[in-house]
């Protein structure tokens, strides 16, 4: 099965987040060095006043209008700022469990149909068409790992892509060309149905498949959207 890329029905904004000032910076006296005042604003770090010694001087006082001094060794305050981050959410994985039935469509419980595949319990598929079948599942619970294990080594992507706003709803397997245990390839066409974005649709596609080190693997399709 293909990776399809399809316009996403929900698409976060890509656009940086700038944090705002909470509280606007205290206005500065003197300079804009911090200051710590005998008898400054409550909240300021405050010095023994007096004369020298390391104290902060006031001249006069701020009732009386006089001057205050920086204290040389203030550091500055931070300013508060805040720091969200915007909330986006997640893909949504569908809820499969072992007892569900197989997403793959045969008649079968998950947990003993494809799961065991995707786990490795079961080994390897023994044909092309449960080969299909498993990542087709793999596609619907999202397990990268058993899709880009069974994939070929010349074609497989670094990773897959999985769309966010698309949810797979069934899969009908329409024909099949060699692939048994007697063969060394093998092609499986079906038709893959979902949704995106709420409206309905479906793809088919023609897939090939060979055998590497022993285990059958996705080699690429011919994909036609419906």
């Amino acid at each position: 099965m293909t990776r399809v890329t399809r316009p996403s029905a929900w698409s976060p904004s890509r656009a940086p987040y700038t944090s705002g000032t909470r509280n606007p910076p205290p206005p500065r006296i003197v300079s804009s060095m911090p200051v710590r005042y005998s008898d400054a604003p409550a909240g300021t770090p405050r010095t023994r006043a007096g004369t020298g010694r390391g104290g902060s001087r006031n001249r006069g006082g701020a009732a009386a209008g006089g001057q205050w001094e920086p204290c040389p060794d203030a550091s500055p305050a931070p300013h508060r700022t805040s720091h969200r981050t915007p909330y986006r959410p997640g893909p949504a994985v569908p809820s499969v469990t072992p007892e569900s039935p197989c997403p793959c469509g045969l008649d079968a419980a998950y947990g003993v149909c494809c799961s065991r595949f995707h786990a490795g319990a079961g080994g390897t598929a023994p044909t092309a068409e449960l080969l299909m079948r498993s990542r087709y599942s793999a596609f619907v619970v999202r397990d990268e790992a058993h899709l880009l294990r069974t994939w070929a080594p010349e074609t497989r992507p670094a990773e897959v892509d999985f769309d966010p706003g698309l949810r797979w709803t069934g899969l009908e397997i329409e024909a099949t060309t060699e692939g048994t245990a007697f063969h060394r390839r093998g092609t499986v066409t079906f038709t893959a149905r979902y949704v995106h974005g709420g409206a309905p649709g479906a793809l088919r596609e023609r897939s090939r498949f060979t055998r590497h080190e022993g285990a059958w693997v996705y080699v690429d399709g011919d994909v036609a959207d419906e």
